[in-house]
């Protein structure tokens, strides 16, 4: 059936097509980055954020689409860590707060750029749990290339209803609420109140706790988020949504499945969103259970591809298989799932909940989800399928910059964090050499990171450990270095001569050949090393393909 067509339209879209994900970053010039006083209040903990743990949050906003416009107040509690006068809270032009209010007490504040340094009246005292509340308005940034550059999509659907969607990972959530912006602390559990037009329906992050009524022809939609979340997963949604779901039998019993799209594309829904009980299938078995089962699954359209919003994941893939209908490999495997659905969702495992604690790591987001599209496909289709997935998406490696960026100043990695970082998560698959002890790494992230935020290094030590290798040089090559190691190699005599080129000092991967046919583990670093063979008048080395290296044999022939 043809997808009946709505009045938006995706940004740049001939673009996308041009491109893969790894290309859409903005940031991925190569160039050398300079940072302002604003990056490092939005990028580091400073003192005023340090003092204070995030417990809860109360977002209640109105939006009024007629004017483009946001009001409303964020009540945030917080456990006092050390006694302190002084708090940041973000909040990015052009919106502005109104008043903080504190045990009925109204507080000063100053301004810098998105910063706002609130003085607060009453003693802090460690170990007290207290609250304020942050009341503001404004006109909102508009999403110029959602989710990537984000902000407020403002758009109607085929009908003429309006159809409206907030995305901001790449810009951050303060671009539409008042909040500590930055992803190392997260509050326990949340309440979004959106106030929309009586005759729209939002849909939030969480479970719907319950819909008030107004006299002015406006409703009010509360959903309460059970888990920690992170700030940027926090969304809202409004459109003429019609509503239908399942359930799904998993790990951790009956999981509800809610999707929520366009009146017009219900049909065309019921039958694309049927790949999303395969998914768990897959998920659970390679990550361990959902992680939210507490505030369920919901799949909601909106007018932009899509993001991985905590238990409120958005859809906007036209309801075609691939990306936008490609296959982003070139292999033929990856119009054999809805990219968007496997993707997005792949991030509850990681990004909702085990989640980076400064934005230089989101490679821990996105290089992990880009590698559980392969995962889908070993599962239902092979694990020869997920292999030429992984390396048809080595085309799309720019090497231009490291993929972790830089700590404390809001600056991400290279776009490389998704496509290199999945294959390098496939090398260490082959590295383990034990698909059971690989899939028990997988699962122990996501269990024993259960809802927290992690750096780069503890993951690192966290599979290291567990596989029993130091990984370390591995780790460094890949994530913080822009070559490609390439194993230099000559036959002399009857030897092996064998050595890692075109790596960091000390990279001392192990690598699967096969030599004449016959397969066989090397243990190159970047000295020479020497293996004795079989007599043979030739010899032809051939490197497992599925380690991302490459090789070059340095005599030109096989003697």
């Amino acid at each position: 059936m043809k997808l009946k067509t709505f009045r938006l339209i995706f940004v740049g879209i001939n673009l996308l097509f041009c491109f893969t994900l790894s290309n859409l970053y903005a940031q991925d010039s190569g160039d050398e980055p300079s940072f302002s006083r604003q990056d490092s209040l939005r990028g580091s903990i400073t003192p005023e954020r340090a003092w204070w743990d995030l417990t809860y949050y109360h977002l209640d906003v109105a939006v009024d689409i007629a004017d483009s416009a946001l009001s409303g107040s964020n009540t945030i509690r917080y456990r006092v860590l050390e006694p302190h006068s002084v708090m940041q809270i973000d909040l990015q032009q052009p919106l502005d707060i109104s008043s903080i209010t504190q045990n009925g007490k109204s507080l000063t504040f100053r301004r810098e750029g998105s910063a706002f340094f609130v003085t607060l009246k009453d003693a802090q005292e460690r170990g007290d749990l207290n609250e304020l509340t942050v009341r503001y308005s404004g006109h909102p940034t508009v999403a110029v290339r959602p989710p990537w550059d984000g902000g407020i999509t403002w758009q109607t659907d085929s009908n003429g209803n309006p159809f409206v969607a907030t995305a901001n990972q790449g810009i951050g959530s303060s671009v539409w609420w008042p909040n500590k912006d930055h992803p190392y602390d997260e509050p326990d559990s949340m309440l979004i109140s959106v106030t929309v037009p009586d005759s729209l329906m939002d849909v939030s992050n969480g479970r719907l706790r319950g819909v008030e009524e107004h006299d002015n022809g406006t409703k009010t939609w509360h959903w309460f988020v059970s888990n920690p979340i992170n700030n940027y997963g926090v969304n809202i949604n409004i459109g003429d949504y019609v509503h239908f779901g399942e359930e799904y039998d998993g790990e951790k019993g009956t999981l509800t499945l809610d999707y929520y799209v366009l009146r017009e594309n219900e049909e065309l829904a019921r039958e694309q969103f049927k790949q999303v009980k395969p998914m768990m299938d897959a998920f659970e078995y390679w990550f361990g259970p959902y992680p939210f089962y507490e505030d369920g699954y919901k799949l909601v359209e909106v007018p932009y591809l899509g993001m991985e919003h905590q238990s409120s994941v958005t859809y906007g893939n036209q309801y075609q298989n691939g990306y936008l209908g490609r296959d982003l490999s070139g292999s033929g495997w990856g119009l054999k799932f809805d990219f968007i659905i496997i993707h997005e969702t792949g991030h509850e495992w990681f990004a909702n909940n085990l989640t980076n604690s400064d934005v230089a790591d989101m490679w821990l987001h996105e290089g992990f989800t880009n590698y559980s599209e392969s995962l889908y496909l070993d599962y239902h289709y092979g694990e020869q399928a997920a292999n030429e997935y992984v390396r048809g998406l080595r085309l799309g490696i720019q090497n231009n910059r490291p993929i972790v960026g830089e700590y404390g100043v809001n600056y991400r990695g290279s776009g490389d964090m998704y496509n290199k970082g999945g294959n390098l998560l496939h090398t260490i698959r082959q590295i383990a050499e034990s698909d059971s002890l690989w899939r028990q790494t997988l699962r122990g992230l996501n269990r024993d990171f259960y809802h927290e935020t992690v750096s780069t290094a503890e993951v690192e030590a966290y599979i290291s450990e567990k596989l029993g290798q130091d990984l370390g040089r591995v780790f460094d090559q890949y994530l913080r270095d822009t070559r490609i190691p390439t194993l230099e190699y000559a036959f002399r005599e009857g030897r092996l001569q064998y050595s890692w080129g075109n790596a960091v000092e000390g990279f001392d991967m192990p690598v699967d050949v096969t030599i004449n046919g016959k397969p066989m583990r090397l243990h190159p670093d970047t000295g020479w090393k020497s293996k004795e063979l079989d007599p043979a008048d030739s010899y032809e080395l051939i490197v497992d393909p599925d380690y991302y290296v490459g090789s070059f044999n340095l005599l030109g022939e096989s003697k």
